[in-house]
């Protein structure tokens, strides 16, 4: 499963792709990684990748050539690619999302994420767009921070890059709506605060009632 990520700010993705259970993929082969700087496909010597609206108004938006000719290089280098979009406008990602894009992904689909900025993009830059998606209802400075949302939460799901065969499975969400029960290490009993009697049972049947109820 192949992911770029079109921005202009790859210093701002590149440490996070390369650590943890991300470095983890990459290193099993599970998921492959690309950060493509749009600047190399701006305009002109100053590699121009803005200008102002038309009409008026503050701030600059993202200008259609180079997005065009980035996504046109992209889709150049990993076949079956999605061009993931991510702006205020898309649908709300939650969990079964993650999880429907994670089984695509193990099936040859790859993805294309484009880091919005500025004011946003020219209107005719949606028409390359597979899928829009939003994390929440506020704006932040860019896509830089959806984009890895959307990547760490589709990678995590691929079998073998967390842990535990059942880890990805009980956990919050993992139902639509369910979220994940209370957990417990050592010591039993720290600063008054104990752990729950039933989890220190060995009752395993008496265990998994809690656990539900919970």
């Amino acid at each position: 499963m192949v992911f770029q990520i079109i921005t202009l700010f790859p210093e701002m993705v590149g440490p996070v792709l390369s650590t943890s259970m991300m470095w983890k993929a990459s290193e099993k082969g599970l998921a492959e990684f690309r950060v493509l700087n749009l600047r190399d496909f701006g305009l002109g010597p100053r590699h121009q990748v803005d200008d102002t609206p038309y009409g008026g108004g503050d701030g600059m938006l993202l200008m259609c050539e180079p997005i065009f000719a980035a996504v046109e290089y992209a889709k150049a280098q990993a076949t079956n690619s999605k061009v993931i979009l991510t702006t205020p406008k898309g649908s709300r990602w939650q969990q079964g999302m993650a999880a429907e894009f994670a089984e695509r992904g193990q099936s040859g689909e790859n993805y294309i994420i484009l880091c919005g900025h500025y004011e946003g993009f020219d209107e005719r830059i949606l028409t390359l767009a597979d899928h829009q998606v939003s994390i929440g209802d506020y704006v932040l400075t860019g896509g830089e921070l959806p984009a890895l949302v959307f990547v760490d939460s589709i990678v995590r799901l691929i079998p073998g890059v967390l842990g535990g065969e059942q880890s990805a499975q009980i956990e919050s969400f993992s139902d639509g709506k369910t979220l994940e029960f209370p957990q417990y290490t050592r010591p039993a009993e720290f600063r008054g605060m104990k752990v729950p009697d039933v989890l220190l049972s060995g009752n395993h049947g008496e265990i998994a009632k809690w656990r539900k109820e919970h």
